[in-house]
């Protein structure tokens, strides 16, 4: 008896014809009404739950008699739903940055893990930055979070160099060793060696001379801060004003609490 052989058609023209079926009222049998805008958008029950278990449990198994009510989905917006209609009907998808994000956010609520991972490496720069933009403006909340021991040294890196964020240097130098005592524990190395990759980041010349000999005193106890990163503090402390009191270790946070010695400090608060 002779062996059925499996034959593919091409692909391409079977992507084209099912994108054809997006927001198409042909043959629609199931119709939304989304996001603020309240705009409606027709799909196909079949597809829908074949492709996705959100919308399996969402639609039911089968519609009732007479014109189906539209099924409201507020808190997406229209661009976002389509470009998950287009995944579910072709498996590819057009992403934009300005909207990338929420199309991230279906995904995670539909469950859609491939649109997910594909969203997440698309919005990488804008999923960073907004994440960046949140920390900054919730600084002390944000450093409390088991989320904030959980940072990777080049995430801790990133926020170390923003000028934006809302928190006193004492604060983020207590924050910065409680995040490498997690790590050091984790990868049962030195906290020093942890802090290595970030440490440098910490203003330490901003903190008030008193402050800056307690923290030595920590630092002989359990290093932290390389001993050349506190010395050249002390400088700009002796110096006042020159070279070394210009550069980034002495600038000033959106969240820097005023001492006596930052009127010596030429760059302003940013």
């Amino acid at each position: 008896m002779e062996t059925p052989g499996l034959v593919h058609g091409g692909a391409e023209r079977f992507s084209k014809a099912l994108r054809s079926l997006v927001n198409n009222r042909l043959y629609s049998d199931v119709r939304f009404v989304v996001g603020q805008e309240r705009q409606e958008v027709f799909a196909h029950r079949c597809l829908l739950a074949c492709r996705c278990n959100f919308f399996q449990r969402l639609l039911g198994p089968e519609p009732g008699p007479g014109v189906p009510s539209p099924v409201v989905l507020s808190t997406i917006p229209a661009e976002a739903f389509l470009a998950v209609l287009e995944f579910l009907y072709t498996n590819s998808v057009k992403l934009h940055r300005h909207s990338v994000l929420e199309v991230l956010t279906a995904a995670v609520e539909y469950g859609l893990e491939e649109l997910r991972e594909v969203a997440v490496t698309f919005g990488l720069g804008p999923l960073q930055e907004r994440c960046i933009a949140f920390i900054e403006a919730h600084s002390q909340e944000a450093l409390r979070t088991r989320g904030f021991l959980e940072l990777s040294a080049p995430a801790l890196l990133l926020l170390l160099r923003s000028d934006k964020l809302c928190v006193d240097e004492a604060d983020l130098v207590l924050a910065a060793r409680s995040w490498a005592r997690v790590g050091a524990a984790v990868l049962e190395r030195p906290v020093a060696e942890v802090a290595a990759p970030v440490v440098r980041e910490l203003r330490l010349a901003l903190l008030a001379p008193a402050e800056l000999s307690a923290l030595e005193e920590q630092n002989r106890r359990e290093p932290l801060i390389p001993v050349e990163q506190i010395v050249e503090a002390w400088k700009c402390h002796a110096l006042r004003r020159g070279d070394t009191a210009r550069g980034a270790s002495c600038r000033r946070r959106r969240g820097t609490l005023p001492r006596e010695h930052h009127r010596f400090l030429d760059l302003p608060l940013k």
